[in-house]
């Protein structure tokens, strides 16, 4: 299976060169303020067009539509077939997907929890087995890292993580720290594209569910 991936877009998402591959993956800030219905809908207008065969969407902190008026961005999006994920999973293929969409307190931005237990009941909620998870915000300490002082991960997440160990973590939402690593038996990866500073990022994972390869990604083009 070929996984493409990307995060924090912000309505910039026509300016990004995608690869092709299995399944197509946003993992959180499709929009820009998220107020405006006709954002997400670009946007979800945009992945339908895309050759994948199936689209998995995970909302973040931009995409208030999700929280303000749950029933229709939903809507929007499995309208054009695409799979939304709100603590929540799915089948592709017999790989199993998990996606939820909270972060630790910021800004008051959506999906914000405070750290400790709100966020720790949230993970709580990942079933053992899941081999690709899917969060907008990063764990602590991997892929967590920009200009403002110290790390901005989730130390529950890594710890909830590393009980279930998925072969793949996809994130974004930290713009300055986009990559890939390998830790025990995860792959972590934040995809975010910011903007389109960074393109697309290609994982390959074997039918074993072991990731078989990973590609870094390419500058977009725009």
């Amino acid at each position: 299976m070929r996984i493409v991936a990307v995060a924090d877009t912000h309505t910039f998402h026509r300016e990004l060169t995608v690869p092709d591959g299995d399944v197509f993956v946003h993992a959180g800030d499709l929009c820009r303020r998220g107020k405006d219905l006709r954002e997400l809908e670009d946007a979800a207008d945009w992945m339908h067009g895309l050759p994948h065969r199936t689209k998995v969407v995970v909302a973040g902190n931009h995409d208030w539509m999700f929280l303000d008026a749950p029933a229709r961005a939903r809507a929007v999006l499995a309208d054009r077939g695409i799979r939304y994920l709100e603590d929540d999973g799915t089948e592709i293929d017999g790989v199993t997907f998990w996606g939820s969409p909270w972060q630790p307190e910021f800004n008051e931005w959506a999906f914000n929890l405070p750290r400790g237990r709100p966020l720790a009941e949230k993970w709580a909620l990942i079933p053992d087995g899941v081999d690709v998870l899917i969060t907008h915000g990063p764990p602590l300490g991997i892929g967590d890292a920009n200009a403002y002082p110290g790390r901005h991960g989730c130390a529950d997440l890594l710890a909830r993580v590393r009980q279930v160990r998925p072969k793949l973590h996809l994130f974004g939402h930290i713009h300055q720290d986009g990559g890939l690593w390998r830790h025990a038996e995860t792959t972590f990866a934040n995809v975010t594209t910011w903007e389109c500073e960074r393109g697309p990022t290609v994982v390959r994972l074997e039918t074993s569910g072991a990731v078989g390869e990973v590609v870094p990604p390419a500058r977009s083009s725009g």
